[in-house]
């Protein structure tokens, strides 16, 4: 069976008019739901991680720091989110949703976080949306559990995966692909281990080509046992920051192509679902439905 990560504590609402669309959390399990692709069963709320496995990835002064709500205003500004509370519990449940997504997919193949992807953020800090790292947090719990011993992580998001690229620089152990706008944030790019650099406008077959080029040969040469995919749906054409061409039909494609590799050569996966920023949510909602539709029909 499919499991999908999903609390109500994903949608803590925003200040009026923030371009970052938390209403998207809401509207995709009811519509992956009402279309039949999914049961009530298939959801599970993850709790509050616990702590030792968050300082496991993010150093522990960062995170008292986020407990005591004393970032500084320009830590806060580099966020992008209003500091609180409960945005900060918000964080740690979907830390959690991504663990837990990892572990069921030892068991049936793949699972999936309808939130996480949160690749800005560093062990140190916060940006771009992201206050805690749930691809790190997650590969770092399976590496440290002897889950498994060689992660690749494939970030297609169209921002390039700056804090999981630099918690990992010097770990052979987890295998950092980024494939994201060359031009976008942010200005200033970690090293990945693989690092492909898109120009703006690129559309559907020049994008599938270059992936094409390089995902197979990862997974012969990294030879993974476990693979976290953030699949952000901002490379799409209609994509207010993301400045790349694809149309939904070639995003639904990428996705194709990573969970038939996974499938194919039989490694687990873990989806997180990354950024999305359309003017119309309901181009977001139904990019993120394809990936669950998707691993649906792969999978099961």
């Amino acid at each position: 069976m499919l499991k999908i990560a999903w609390s109500p504590k994903y949608c803590h609402p925003l200040p009026e008019g923030h371009r970052f669309p938390m209403e998207k959390y809401n509207l995709l399990p009811e519509q992956l739901l009402y279309e039949g692709t999914v049961k009530d069963e298939n959801f599970f709320i993850p709790e509050a991680l616990s702590k030792d496995w968050i300082i496991n990835t993010h150093k522990l002064s960062y995170l008292e720091k986020l407990e005591q709500l004393s970032l500084s205003k320009s830590e806060i500004r580099k966020t992008g989110f209003p500091l609180s509370k409960e945005l900060v519990d918000r964080e740690i449940h979907i830390m959690h949703g991504s663990v837990n997504a990892a572990l069921f997919a030892l068991e049936n193949g793949v699972a999936m976080n309808i939130a996480g992807g949160t690749h800005h953020a560093f062990s140190d800090r916060g940006e771009g949306f992201c206050l805690l790292n749930d691809i790190a947090i997650t590969a770092n719990y399976l590496l440290d559990n002897k889950l498994a011993q060689k992660i690749l992580v494939v970030d297609l998001d169209v921002h390039q995966g700056n804090g999981t690229a630099k918690i990992f620089q010097s770990e052979p152990k987890v295998f950092t692909f980024s494939m994201h706008g060359a031009d976008n944030y942010p200005m200033h790019k970690e090293k990945s281990d693989l690092d492909i650099g898109l120009p703006d406008k690129i559309g559907d077959l020049e994008y599938l080509a270059i992936l094409d080029q390089h995902l197979e040969s990862l997974i012969d040469n990294v030879e993974p046992e476990f693979i976290i995919f953030q699949s952000g749906v901002d490379v799409l054409a209609s994509d207010k920051l993301g400045r790349l061409g694809l149309s939904l039909q070639g995003c639904k494609e990428r996705d194709k192509k990573v969970l038939e590799a996974a499938k194919r050569h039989n490694i687990p996966i873990m989806c997180c679902m990354g950024g999305g920023y359309s003017h119309k949510i309901s181009q977001i909602v139904e990019a993120h439905a394809n990936t669950f539709r998707l691993a649906q029909d792969i999978f099961f």
